[in-house]
């Protein structure tokens, strides 16, 4: 989704940094958290829904809580790169269960799937059954994770010498 850059003053770059660190606060706890008043609070952040600034809430889950504490990536390397074999791959990438995210990227490989499962067994099964087995697929690697943890993100304060 390409869109044009939206001009933001400091106002809405905290609600954003509000919501980046916790998406589950209410309008009201990020107006008193910043200083606002819930009305201000809740007219910008109406606008940077419309703007398509905050696009859609997410949760973030605890994946091996809920029984899938193997985390991977999977690298798939297409053999054809017909634009249709691409977007029908894709489309079907994303509806495999276990697929948390699905980036279509540049370079030796034409796609990295960020998977979790709940046995090594199940991970061996995806790639196989969901994967691999599309004649278009020409090669598969998988990285297993051992750790991830969150970046600060784009809206994280400069370092002093970059400003």
């Amino acid at each position: 989704m390409a869109a044009g850059r939206v001009e933001l003053d400091r106002i809405d770059l905290a609600i954003l940094r509000a919501l980046v660190f916790d998406s589950g606060l209410t309008n009201k706890a990020v107006a008193s958290r910043l200083g606002l008043a819930e009305s201000t609070c809740a007219y910008r952040l109406r606008m940077l829904r419309e703007a398509g600034v905050i696009i859609g809430g997410r949760v973030k889950l605890n994946f091996s809580a809920l029984g899938f504490p193997i985390q991977a990536i999977v690298k798939v390397r297409l053999e054809s790169h017909n634009a249709e074999h691409v977007n029908n791959l894709y489309a079907k990438l994303t509806l495999v269960p276990g697929v948390i995210q699905a980036f279509h990227v540049a370079g030796e490989d034409d796609f990295h799937l960020h998977v979790a499962v709940e046995s090594p067994e199940a991970l061996r099964d995806l790639v196989l059954k969901h994967i691999t087995n599309n004649r278009v697929v020409r090669q598969t690697e998988t990285q297993l994770i051992f750790e991830a943890r969150d970046g600060v993100g784009i809206l994280a304060d400069q370092p002093p010498a970059a400003r």
